[in-house]
């Protein structure tokens, strides 16, 4: 009787897969106990990987959260207008219904005077003191919101007129203010890149040097394997797995810093965002932010030991 081919070659697979994970396994574990008996010195690499991290990370939070601060302020320009103190109610009015027919404007909002001294109140909290005042020293203001497709000679022609209209004391703009949020967010962006490059190289030379390290501590073992015809995928397997737990522990490490240094500056920041009238609602802190922050301490670390296994390895002539 036959055999089947098909069959013999299938437990032959089977068996070298089996044997691939299980020296793989092998492999991991010894890793792991290497890298835990030398706790102290792997935290040490934890940390600075994290930290080379935790900074471009941080960056991309602050890039993140000061885009959607521009998106909540509608990302369009938008005009204050300031009544005079003693100018009649029905001037502020007029006022509103005239810009609502405008074609330019999208929305216009007419806050009283005591509408204005109750917001002041509730940010302030001097209500004892401005109820010793005899009249109300706030003006009304009407808050003018233009379309998206508004141009800049219209914004600017729209804004001379109002201050030439009778009872306006002071037209506020506030497109200044919203392009130099869009011009910051731009710059921490391109410095999120900048920083995410030069970092990432530090963090593969840190990995690099620990993993030449343990390459040192096992030279005369590595020699042995090779001259009994081990593989050079096999010599460098160890050094891969030392560099993958280096930088997942260093991902690990970075998330740690990230969320320290947020609970840290939650409360400044809440009492900062309250004063322009918006809540604190960071953009970007999730499960995705943290997997990739991980994710690529894990890729750092690989790459950091393949270029220590390589480079000190092949100067041996091991490989």
């Amino acid at each position: 009787m036959s055999s089947d081919p098909w069959s013999i070659a299938g437990s032959r697979s089977t068996g070298r897969a089996a044997r691939w994970m299980r020296d793989h396994q092998r492999v991991a574990r010894d890793s792991l106990i290497f890298v835990s008996q030398r706790f102290w010195t792997s935290a040490l690499v934890w940390l600075l990987i994290g930290i080379a991290l935790a900074l471009p990370g941080g960056l991309y939070l602050v890039q993140t959260n000061l885009a959607a601060m521009s998106d909540r302020w509608e990302g369009r320009p938008g005009i204050t207008v300031y009544l005079q103190v003693d100018a009649d109610a029905q001037v502020g009015r007029a006022l509103r219904d005239q810009l609502s027919e405008d074609p330019d404007v999208e929305r216009v909002t007419l806050i009283g005077a005591d509408a204005a001294l109750a917001e002041f109140e509730k940010f302030t909290g001097v209500t004892d003191a401005l109820a010793h005042l005899k009249r109300n020293p706030l003006p009304a203001s009407l808050r003018v919101v233009m379309k998206g497709d508004t141009r800049p000679e219209q914004f600017e022609a729209l804004a001379t007129r109002l201050r030439a209209e009778a009872g306006v004391d002071e037209v506020s703009v506030e497109k200044t203010w919203l392009e130099r949020v869009q011009a910051m967010t731009a710059v921490v962006r391109r410095m999120s890149w900048v920083l995410a490059a030069t970092f990432a190289v530090g963090a593969i030379l840190v990995t690099a040097t620990s993993v030449r390290l343990a390459i040192e501590a096992r030279l005369a073992e590595l020699q042995v394997m090779k001259l009994v015809g081990a593989t050079d995928s096999y010599i460098r397997r160890p050094f891969l797995y030392f560099g993958l737990l280096y930088g997942l522990g260093g991902g690990i490490a970075g998330a740690m810093l990230i969320s320290a240094v947020l609970g840290i500056l939650e409360a400044p920041l809440a009492a900062l965002l309250g004063s322009y009238g918006q809540s604190l609602d960071p953009r970007g802190l999730n499960a995705a932010f943290f997997g990739v922050l991980v994710f690529s301490g894990g890729a750092l670390g690989i790459a950091g030991a393949l270029l220590a296994a390589r480079q000190r390895l092949t100067h041996l002539q091991i490989l």
